[in-house]
C-alpha cells in the first residue's frame, strides 16, 4: 500500500466525534484512522461504533486511505467492532497491541479479505515483527511509541534514543515484505519544531508517514514526507545521466560528482512516482 498512495499523514478521529467524523472528509491528510479504541471512552465505544458505520455511509472520504482501529479481540467490544466493519467501505483494520500471528489470523476469520494493519506498541510484538509482517493480509505497522515507551520504562529523549531499536525492528520487518511503516505519534501538537524535528526523524529512517493527533499537525508532516525539490531536481537530473551513459554503452554516470547506478535510478523512479502520486492525491 505504501508504493500505491502517499501516507505522510495519518490522522487519528475518534469514532465517538460526530463532528470531527464530518470535518475528516475535508483535511489535507493521505489517510484516517476513525479510532474505537484508545480515543474513546468505555461507556461510549457501542455507540461510536454505530456513528462510525453510519459516518463511512454517509461521507465522502474520497482517496484519504480509511483504517479503522477497533478494539481488541480479548476485550468486550472487539468482536463486535470486527463484524460490524465488515460491510463498510474501508481500506484496512487496524488490530492494536498484535504480538502474535494467531491475533492476525483470528481477526482474518472475521473480517474476511479486508487488509490487516498492526499496532505495534509491545515489546513481544516489537520482537515478532518479522513473522508479523510475513502474514497474507498484513499492509501495514503502526507505531504505538507512547504505550511502547510505558512498557519499556523508557524516558524520553529529543533524539528518541531509547526508542530507536524498537522503531528500526519494525521497519526492516516492514520493509522485508513490502508494507506500510507508520511513525508514531508527536504529544505536543502545538509544539511545531518539535514535531518538524520528529517527522524530520522519522523521514530519514524511511518510515512512510506519522501518526497525528491533531489536525495543526498536518502540514508539518505532509511537507516533511513529501520529496523535497532538491531530490526531485537530483531525481530527475541523475535518470538522464544514466539513460545518457546507458545509450552510450556506459553502465554508469556521475551527477554531482557522484557514481550512479543502477540502484540509484530506482530510488530516483520512486521518488518522482511519489510526487505524481501525492499530486493525484490533491486534484
Amino acid at each position: 500500500m505504501s508504493s500505491e498512495r502517499p501516507l505522510r499523514s495519518v490522522l487519528y478521529i475518534p469514532a465517538s466525534k460526530a463532528r470531527a467524523l464530518v470535518k475528516a472528509a475535508t483535511l489535507e491528510t493521505d489517510a484516517i484512522i476513525f479510532d474505537l479504541e484508545d480515543a474513546v471512552s468505555p461507556d461510549e465505544k457501542v455507540a461510536a461504533r454505530d456513528l462510525l458505520v453510519q459516518a463511512l455511509a454517509d461521507n465522502d472520504y474520497g482517496v484519504r486511505t480509511k483504517i479503522v482501529r477497533i478494539n481488541g479481540l480479548d476485550t468486550e467490544w472487539g468482536q463486535a467492532d470486527a463484524e460490524a466493519i465488515q460491510g463498510c467501505d474501508i481500506d484496512a483494520v487496524l488490530l492494536p497491541k498484535v504480538e502474535t500471528t494467531d491475533q492476525l489470523d483470528a481477526l482474518g476469520a472475521i473480517v474476511g479479505d479486508v487488509p490487516l494493519w498492526a499496532m505495534m506498541e509491545t515489546p513481544r510484538g516489537v520482537m515478532n515483527a518479522a513473522a508479523l509482517a510475513e502474514h497474507p493480509q498484513m499492509q501495514g505497522f503502526v507505531m504505538g511509541t507512547n504505550d511502547l515507551a510505558k512498557d519499556l520504562g523508557c524516558r524520553y529523549h529529543k533524539d528518541r534514543m531509547p526508542m530507536l531499536t524498537s522503531l528500526q525492528m519494525c521497519l526492516l520487518a516492514a520493509r522485508s515484505t513490502g508494507i506500510a511503516a507508520i511513525d508514531g505519534v508527536y504529544n505536543a501538537f502545538r509544539d511545531d519544531d518539535g514535531l518538524t524535528h520528529e517527522c524530520t526523524q522519522g523521514r530519514d529512517m524511511g518510515f512512510d508517514g506519522k501518526t497525528l493527533i491533531h489536525p495543526l499537525q498536518l502540514p508539518i508532516a505532509n511537507a516533511a514526507f513529501a520529496p523535497s525539490d532538491d531530490e526531485i531536481d537530483l531525481a530527475k537530473r541523475q535518470i538522464e545521466a544514466f539513460e545518457a551513459a546507458l545509450a552510450s554503452g556506459e553502465g554508469v554516470a556521475v551527477v554531482d560528482g557522484a557514481i550512479v547506478e543502477n540502484l540509484h535510478v530506482v530510488t530516483a523512479r520512486a521518488t518522482l512516482a511519489k510526487v505524481a502520486a501525492i499530486a493525484a492525491l490533491a486534484s
